[in-house]
């Protein structure tokens, strides 16, 4: 068990718990009400990762990259989302955003945001596949 993904899911449940207090002040509320799902299914992903640690056969510096991977995936995942919805930046989520467009900074950085998670996602998933290969 990794007790350290454990606290940072229930970290990550929390704020997403108390960003959803902050969904009536959104530009886009459809886009808190997302951040707080993500948020929470994030948290649970955390734990079940966590609980399966000791099943990974990585090397050392793998861990960190699949452990960090999947922390900057949850939490980032969780704030673009929120920064998107006050921000009214939804050109990266067209369905939850129903067609808000918000000024060019804002779309620039929560582009960069779900890209960054896109890819980092990306590698927690190889990395954990790779992890639970079959090793004799």
């Amino acid at each position: 068990m990794n007790i350290s993904l454990f606290r940072h899911a229930f970290v990550l449940i929390l704020l997403s718990f108390l960003g959803g207090f902050l969904i009536r002040f959104m530009a886009i509320p459809r886009l808190g009400l997302s951040a707080h799902t993500i948020g929470v299914l994030s948290g649970v992903l955390l734990i079940a990762i966590g609980a399966i640690w000791p099943y990974f056969h990585l090397s050392q510096l793998q861990g960190a990259w699949l452990k960090w991977s999947w922390l900057y995936s949850g939490y980032i995942n969780w704030f673009a989302c929120i920064a998107a919805g006050f921000a009214g930046a939804g050109k990266m989520t067209p369905i939850a955003a129903a067609g808000h467009i918000g000024s060019g900074l804002a779309e620039a950085l929560v582009s960069v945001l779900f890209i960054s998670v896109g890819i980092a996602s990306l590698i927690a998933i190889g990395l954990s596949l790779w992890g639970l290969r079959r090793v004799s």
